[in-house]
């Protein structure tokens, strides 16, 4: 018996278990269907180069064909650890415009806008550059900024500015747009998941029992109210925990709207096809998937100075002696925002992902020599796509219809051949002379629309920011309310980045963390106002 039970040990689940578990009379439970975070490569920054082939960390997700990308079946990677996606992500920190949140309150997500959510980026974040109106200190998130970098970084913000757009010290700051250092979600060279920075702490708490390797099979009801989860540990058999008060699902994008459809949570149709019996009918469950697309340009370099070809062993050594060097670097060091032609309002509609190594299908294809790649996504994307159950058996993986690039105007395709093009003329700028080697990708023969369009649909790739599934509004199709309470039955919320009702403008681990932070309050009945910063949020909204 326990007061709250948690489903799901990542960038949310974390934050919600150390929040929770803070008072010593509410028992707290918080299950994790994957291991513990005691790999060595989830805690060197660099060692995410490393996790990309260790499925044991991984859900390993695959979309199902793609069919405007030429079939493909594209790999979505999703944390299966303590600390989720945050123990395995590239680190970014990035928290998005202003203005994405104010539009989030616009659609129906009231209480959700700017204004009201930098308080709990404020409390979750301790910055090593100190507090100010728009960062915090002391926070349990450790913020931080590169403490090594590779020269070709260096040359990709020097030619950013020299292709005409600004300079940016802080992507989190009064502006997005422009060229700078990525800050990371590392303390002192290391990660700092949620794992690190939230469970950890609380991990000696009496009132707070983890288990890993727990998969969530059922969401238990009594009568209109969840009342429990049915489980199993390492594929054992079905055990029971009873919630006093809520059951809080934190499995993020896919996994949450699967165990809300195996509970009888969904579209109606779908769940009796498959033998599950309806509780709620919610249409809105598993839709409105969104994530950003991306594609690489790649070009060779002709100094040996990428990461490509290091030394394992004198990387992990000065890394694990001194923690100094390359094992302190995210790899995806520096980036930018900028707006296109085809931008639709004021916000930078295309982000930046500058790697000093050439990084084909994620890392998996290793190509000789060395060579640098950019990652350009658009951040605003019409396209939709949906889940769907592929069983009643709660091992089974669900279906994934990405549903990228399938807007009837085309839009986000047009966008996307801007993003190759501006990752071109960013690449051919000076700073990059003494470096330039032969393009890989897309190649020197691809130039004219139709050759860069069937590039893109060969070529582009997720950048791993899954949301919306279980988005909060007002609509039949929102599946919780603006305190992230399930539709049609009680005791039952979700709190992770299904709930987005769109994607923010950048990496999506940070407004993750936040949502959790809010969350809590609002489990608790707690308001917060004491560190909004009015004039800073006018700046930014302006």
């Amino acid at each position: 018996m326990y007061d709250y039970i948690i489903v799901g040990a990542g960038s949310a689940g974390c934050v919600l278990a150390h929040r929770l578990s803070a008072d010593p009379s509410v028992r707290v439970l918080l299950l994790e269907a994957g291991p513990s975070d005691w790999h060595p490569f989830i805690h060197m920054p660099a060692g995410l180069s490393k996790l990309v082939g260790k499925k044991g960390v991984n859900w390993d997700y695959n979309t199902e064909p793609v069919a405007s990308l030429g079939g493909r079946r594209l790999w979505w990677p999703r944390g299966k650890v303590l600390g989720g996606s945050s123990s395995i992500n590239a680190m970014c920190y990035i928290r998005g415009n202003a203005l994405d949140y104010d539009a989030w309150a616009a659609d129906g997500a009231e209480g959700w806008d700017w204004h009201n959510v930098l308080p709990y980026f404020l409390r979750a974040e301790d910055n090593s550059r100190g507090a100010s109106a728009l960062h915090g200190a002391g926070g349990p998130l450790g913020v931080s900024d590169p403490t090594h970098v590779n020269p070709l970084s260096r040359a990709f913000i020097d030619a950013g500015r020299q292709a005409g757009f600004a300079a940016s010290d802080d992507f989190n700051g009064i502006r997005q747009d422009g060229f700078g250092w990525y800050q990371t979600t590392t303390r002192k060279g290391a990660r700092s998941s949620t794992a690190e920075a939230y469970l950890k702490p609380a991990r000696g708490r009496p009132n707070l029992t983890v288990v890993t390797h727990a998969l969530a099979r059922e969401v238990l009801f009594d009568g209109n109210r969840a009342k429990g989860v049915a489980y199993s540990v390492g594929g054992g058999e079905a055990q029971r925990a009873t919630a006093r008060r809520e059951v809080l699902l934190a499995g993020g994008a896919l996994n949450s709207p699967q165990l809300l459809m195996l509970s009888g949570l969904g579209p109606a149709d779908a769940l009796r096809a498959l033998g599950i019996g309806v509780r709620a009918d919610l249409p809105g469950v598993g839709g409105n998937l969104q994530d950003h697309l991306d594609v690489c340009t790649m070009q060779r370099c002709t100094q040996p100075i990428t990461y490509d070809q290091t030394s394992d062993l004198a990387v992990g050594l000065n890394y694990y002696l001194f923690r100094r060097g390359a094992g302190t670097s995210n790899i995806a060091e520096a980036g930018g925002f900028v707006r296109s032609a085809l931008a639709t309002d004021a916000r930078p509609d295309i982000q930046f992902h500058f790697v000093p190594a050439q990084l084909d299908d994620h890392g998996r294809n290793r190509l000789p020599g060395h060579g640098y790649t950019v990652h350009a996504c658009f951040l605003r994307p019409r396209s939709r796509g949906r889940l769907h159950l592929a069983s009643a058996d709660p091992a089974a993986k669900v279906r994934i219809d990405a549903g990228y690039l399938n807007d009837a105007e085309g839009f986000d395709l047009r966008v996307m051949r801007e993003a190759v093009a501006l990752s071109r003329h960013v690449l051919a700028q000076p700073a990059f002379d003494a470096f330039r080697g032969e393009e890989l990708f897309p190649g020197a023969a691809v130039q004219d629309a139709a050759a860069i369009e069937a590039f893109i649909r060969r070529k582009a790739e997720s950048i791993y920011h899954p949301v919306g599934t279980c988005r909060i509004g007002a609509g039949t199709d929102a599946v919780v309310d603006a305190q992230l309470r399930v539709r049609g039955v009680e005791g039952l919320r979700v709190v992770d980045a299904s709930v987005m009702p769109s994607l923010i403008g950048g990496n999506t681990n940070a407004p993750t963390i936040m949502i959790a932070e809010r969350a809590a309050d609002l489990i608790l009945g707690r308001t917060r106002h004491d560190a909004a910063q009015p004039a800073a949020t006018q700046a930014i909204a302006s």
